[in-house]
């Protein structure tokens, strides 16, 4: 009975201290419930709650409508419309090509727009959104909305595009847009102006499209949107709406720029056979390019999503340069054109009265060496006056030594020759406007760096080394014109704010005047007013209803060492440049040309026409451009006896300046595979950065 009742009191004792150890248990369990309660619910409440929200609410960027370019009269160079794509985010998608071949029977996917895809694919994460398809139309758009059940992983989104309407018409002033690469994108997050990139997939790559980026792109807009937990769009919170880029207004006009087009490419040797070349056209009294012109042209169209690799082949390896912005990016000798500018240098610095007259007898002699006019031609005793109208080589190839190049280099970087003309284009080349120390800097080889006075004598020609650009030709011609005013040339004369309809002009005022005097001025002018009336150019201008100046110019593409030039004999890429740089109405210019036809001949021949019918067409009353012909050469006929002596030097290899080396872009090139890897995906993707 004792055993009993005191195996009893063990077992309560047992059970109690079991009740008690579970109790001690619930309550630190307990404890630390509470314990985790109080840190959530306290004293992480505010990073918790903010993190909630951000999981709740998702910030979504609207990109802006990009600004249209438009001509000086409203037709429109480029613009933004709305069209709707299909994207897709790989890495939700388990079989990819079964779900292309699945849309392609819902709406129509090109060979195309599967490599365009892929490449696209390979040139990002595997999370981020890929376009398959772009530029669907409402119809289509419909029809895969109404589908959109069967296809959870597509999205159907809209965007902006850009279009060129006028295609190849003034590609290079405009340029294009496309995708926005890797080298864009350190860019602008150097610039601190990524953030105003989110949602937008192109930015500006060539010509005003690249050199206004900042006010063509616009403000992005943002929509904070409530987001269900399956990722799903529930309601819109709060909405800041973009703001759309500047409108560009250029001074082109589409007129004369098409004129101008049409004539290259119907050809002024052989009628049919389009013609290398550029032609600038500025208005002397403000600066703005009233015609840029760099010929052959690409259409821009092709390069907004990326240009197939048979196109690019064709642009890139055509013979014809069809990419090349010629009138900044082309440097070329230009010949007489530049012996107004000597002209003008000789007067300021008083190393020639322009009314003595100096022996012509058909060549220059310096030390041993005859320097011969162009054709043998002999003019006798001749003046500065006449020696522009008829193109003496012989009296500029005596004022080179009396100058110095080192003089002449100075006073020519005041009309823009030898330094870029500030025009708002990228790439803009400084070409060469040789000096004793370019020379020194240019060569390595000792032997090569000493400035020989010879030298000179060419360099005071418009040949030897000087290289410019067709820009820097006509700012000159368009200083000149304007009395030895500098206005930097502009291509846009005006930006137009899109909300509140607001212009403000681009360039207001002169940057500045060329120290020379007007009556040296008032001279030259006469004297290329008399170029058209009995000079060099004056079958070109015969009947004109105005008056007008300018100099022809024929540049040698090589070395004649003294023999007779003869383009009978030889190749069409070694046939001489033709030029012309002018100015009309003489005595109030309202419009100055310098223009190329490259290896086209002769400057009175071929290019003197072609400014002919510019200042036709700018001067009529109501500016119809009716081009019902063509120059045309006649090879049977007497080659004229032309600005370009035999003896003049042709430099070849020179070295390039070293400002010039600018990079270029390369644009987003498709592989002609579908895998977008191999040969021609994945090293021609490395090749395009």
């Amino acid at each position: 009975m004792f055993e009993f009742r005191k195996r009893s009191t063990i077992q309560r004792k047992k059970i109690r201290l079991r009740v008690l150890v579970a109790l001690v248990f619930v309550l630190g369990c307990f404890g630390l419930l509470i314990d985790r309660l109080w840190v959530l619910q306290v004293e992480r409440y505010q990073g918790l709650a903010e993190r909630a929200d951000r999981n709740r609410i998702a910030l979504v960027p609207i990109a802006p409508r990009r600004g249209d370019i438009v001509d000086r009269n409203g037709m429109v160079l480029a613009r933004s419309y709305r069209d709707y794509t299909l994207e897709i985010v790989p890495a939700q998608v388990k079989n990819l090509d079964e779900l292309i071949t699945q849309i392609s029977a819902v709406i129509p996917l090109t060979p195309l727009d599967i490599r365009r895809f892929k490449r696209r694919m390979g040139q990002t994460t595997r999370y981020a959104s890929v376009m398959l398809r772009g530029n669907l139309t409402d119809d289509e758009a419909a029809v895969f909305a109404a589908h959109s059940f069967r296809f959870p992983d597509v999205n159907l989104r809209a965007r902006w595009v850009r279009e060129y309407p006028q295609g190849e018409s003034a590609a290079h002033v405009v340029g294009y847009v496309g995708r926005i690469s890797e080298r864009d994108q350190e860019r602008l997050e150097q610039d601190g102006v990524e953030g105003n990139y989110r949602g937008t997939d192109v930015i500006g790559k060539k010509g005003i499209e690249a050199s206004y980026e900042a006010v063509l792109h616009g403000k992005t807009g943002w929509e904070e949107v409530e987001v269900a937990a399956s990722g799903k769009p529930v309601q819109v919170l709060k909405r800041i709406d973009p703001i759309p880029g500047d409108t560009l207004h250029l001074s082109i006009d589409m007129g004369l720029q098409k004129m101008v087009e049409d004539l290259y490419s119907k050809g002024f040797v052989k009628e049919g056979m389009p013609e290398r070349g550029a032609l600038v056209a500025l208005d002397p009294r403000n600066g703005q390019v009233l015609a840029y012109v760099s010929a052959p042209s690409y259409d821009p169209n092709l390069f907004i999503d990326g240009i197939d690799v048979e196109n690019w082949r064709r642009l890139a390896d055509s013979p014809e340069h069809p990419l090349i912005d010629r009138p900044v990016s082309g440097t070329f000798p230009i010949g007489s054109t530049y012996k107004p500018f000597v002209a003008l240098a000789a007067l300021k610095l008083g190393v020639r009265d322009p009314n003595a007259r100096i022996p012509d007898p058909g060549y220059f002699e310096y030390g041993n060496q005859r320097f011969r006019n162009a054709g043998g031609a002999a003019y006798g005793p001749t003046n500065m006056h006449r020696a522009l109208v008829v193109s003496s080589d012989t009296y500029f190839f005596s004022l080179g030594p009396l100058i110095g190049v080192d003089a002449l280099h100075d006073f020519s970087q005041l009309f823009g020759f030898g330094r870029k003309t500030g025009i708002d284009l990228d790439y803009e080349k400084i070409g060469i406007l040789p000096s004793r120390e370019w020379k020194k800097k240019a060569f390595k080889d000792p032997r090569q760096q000493r400035w020989i006075p010879g030298e000179t004598i060419s360099v005071a020609v418009g040949q030897g080394y000087n290289s410019f650009t067709i820009m820097q030709l006509a700012q000159a011609t368009s200083t000149l014109a304007a009395d030895g005013k500098y206005i930097r040339p502009h291509l846009v004369s005006e930006l137009e704010n899109t909300v509140n309809k607001t212009r403000t002009p681009t360039v207001k005022q002169p940057d500045y005047q060329i120290p020379v005097s007007q009556a040296s001025i008032r001279l030259v002018k006469d004297a290329l007013v008399d170029v058209t009336r009995r000079g060099t150019a004056r079958r070109s201008f015969a009947g004109a209803a105005y008056d007008s100046a300018g100099k022809t110019g024929t540049a040698q593409v090589f070395s004649l060492k003294g023999s007779k030039y003869n383009s009978r004999n030889l190749k069409r890429n070694l046939w001489d440049h033709a030029l012309y740089m002018g100015f009309a109405p003489a005595n109030e210019p309202k419009i100055a040309v310098a223009l190329i036809v490259e290896n086209g001949g002769w400057g009175a021949s071929i290019a003197a026409p072609i400014a002919r019918k510019v200042f036709d067409y700018w001067l009529s009353p109501k500016r119809s451009a009716q081009v019902d012909s063509v120059p045309v050469l006649e090879l049977d006929s007497d080659e004229p006896a032309e600005d370009t002596s035999p003896d003049v030097m042709v430099p070849q290899d020179v070295p390039a300046n070293p400002e010039d080396k600018a990079p270029e872009h390369l644009p987003d090139i498709l592989a002609p595979v579908g895998n977008g890897s191999g040969r021609n995906g994945a090293e021609q993707r490395q090749n395009n950065e």
